[in-house]
């Protein structure tokens, strides 16, 4: 059912990863519990979380919790860290994934999707470093990876308002990780490109040519894979990323190139 010899790169860590109940944040728990990280699970709709971290515990033997709640609210982020303390005693690696913007024309935006947008992306990351940080200055350790998006350097689009939010995901870990690096944590950010799967199947249904705007921009060819991600998060989440801090990395089929 697992393999308890690859269980070693993440061996003993503890792992929060918001926006975990489907898409790339699933993933992403997935390869840190592989690792060996006991992984807290997290999202807005319970039966899929809780099931996320059953499959976590059934296919790689690792521990996994999960919350439920919306994580643009202080109070249920802290609720979630202390839930989390309580259990594990500490916090070693954050992945800020939670997100889901209202993508439209900018001038069809109103003041509620605007508001939604910036919330699920970035006070939902914001909001769990300012909680998370505390442990990891106390332990003198800590791994802070953000999600961000590719769309924010590419300029895709509908995509002005996400931009906003995701911009400043971007744009945190310069700051985290000058002001951290003394206390042994580290902060970048990932920037993916369209990513196959649930969601972008979804806006195929309403309009497929619309993904292929978003697809033909990929020199690949295709949008990135799930575990594409996962994998990037697993390397920076572990000790051999101890050197790169304030990045922000594209994991983007070459969609943007320097």
């Amino acid at each position: 059912m697992f393999n308890q010899t690859k269980c070693n790169l993440l061996q003993g860590r503890v792992a929060i990863v918001t926006g975990s109940s489907r898409g790339i944040g699933k993933a992403i728990a997935l390869g840190l519990a592989k690792e060996g990280a006991k992984v807290l699970v997290t999202g807005t709709n319970e039966e899929r979380t809780k099931g996320v971290a059953d499959e976590i515990i059934q296919h790689t033997g690792q521990e996994a919790d999960f919350f439920v709640g919306d994580l643009s609210k202080e109070e249920n982020v802290i609720a979630m860290v202390e839930q989390v303390i309580k259990k594990w005693d500490k916090i070693d690696i954050l992945v800020n994934n939670a997100g889901g913007g209202v993508i439209l024309p900018f001038i069809e935006q109103t003041s509620e999707t605007l508001k939604t947008t910036i919330d699920r992306n970035l006070w939902t990351c914001l909001w769990s470093c300012h909680k998370v940080l505390p442990y990891m200055v106390k332990q003198n350790y800590g791994r802070i990876i953000n999600i961000g998006a590719d769309s924010v350097r590419n300029g895709l689009w509908d995509h002005a308002a996400y931009n906003a939010a995701k911009g400043g995901v971007h744009a945190i870990v310069s700051g985290l990780g000058r002001e951290f690096a003394k206390n042994n944590i580290t902060a970048n950010t990932i920037a993916p490109p369209a990513v196959e799967g649930e969601l972008l199947d979804d806006i195929r249904k309403r309009d497929d040519k619309l993904v292929d705007r978003y697809i033909d921009i990929i020199p690949k060819g295709r949008g990135a894979y799930p575990e594409e991600v996962a994998d990037a998060v697993v390397f920076l989440a572990s000790d051999k990323a101890t050197f790169i801090t304030g990045q922000v990395i594209s994991v983007n089929g070459g969609s943007t190139m320097q």
